[in-house]
């Protein structure tokens, strides 16, 4: 299954998925995977390390936006086969070990079918593995501050609002923003395009949501690669604005 992949800086890929996107970022042949799409999504993932000139023995670590089923599908995978380690914000560890779940439930999106593009945003989601227990078994917590040393030297930056622990990663030498869903650029069930943030079910806290904006609009960077939708070019400060504004 050949994977929608699109060189958008040096060493740096981002790959669409069914719905959801994961990055990667290379230094030779080794990689770091940032995020894995849903369950469903495993060959398009390893497919998208082979067109890059990698594989997934050669991923020095997968590090993880936020514990939903469409960013964490692989993630299990490649660290019981691989034995990768898996990175996430400490609040997003038992997430990822599936302690609790905070995702939008079955409920909240039947009362939202009304609403354009969401019963096909959900059957898709649901064939995909979006309600598969896909737990990681040891997740990790990041092992110190600042950049990780790990290819593409990315920078966790907390974001709650979407999940407790949801981070982006910040890549200050090729100026990318790896934003998972704090801010993305488009989305099956919004009829918006560009900067944004997903509709309000999908936030477990979406005053928090708002507030992580500031966060970002606060780094040095003009690509923007989002968990959902198209990379945005221009300065990270103008799209977290922009989406501030159409949240208010």
């Amino acid at each position: 299954m050949r994977a929608d992949i699109h060189h958008v800086a040096d060493g740096t890929y981002l790959v669409h998925g069914s719905n959801t996107n994961w990055v990667i970022l290379t230094e030779g042949d080794a990689v770091t995977l940032v995020d894995t799409g849903y369950p469903g999504d495993r060959e398009r993932v390893l497919a998208s390390l082979a067109e890059v000139g990698s594989a997934p023995e050669a991923v020095a670590a997968v590090l993880i936006t936020h514990a939903h089923n469409d960013h964490l599908g692989s993630a299990e995978y490649l660290r019981a086969t691989y034995g990768t380690p898996v990175y996430l914000h400490e609040a997003e560890v038992p997430h990822a070990r599936r302690e609790f779940l905070h995702q939008v439930s079955v409920g909240t999106v039947l009362r939202n079918g009304w609403r354009p593009g969401v019963l096909p945003w959900a059957v898709h989601a649901l064939r995909s593995g979006g309600t598969a227990h896909v737990p990681v078994t040891a997740p990790e917590a990041f092992p110190g501050d600042g950049a990780l040393d790990l290819p593409g030297r990315p920078v966790p930056v907390h974001t709650p609002g979407h999940t407790d622990g949801h981070c982006a990663y910040h890549v200050p030498g090729t100026g990318v923003l790896i934003s998972g869903d704090a801010l993305v650029s488009g989305h099956p069930t919004s009829r918006v395009e560009g900067p944004q943030l997903l509709p309000d079910m999908f936030h477990r806290e979406r005053s928090r949501a708002v507030a992580s904006l500031d966060v970002l609009a606060g780094l040095e960077g003009d690509v923007l690669l989002p968990g959902h939708g198209p990379v945005h070019r221009g300065p990270v400060r103008d799209a977290a604005d922009r989406a501030r504004e159409r949240a208010l």
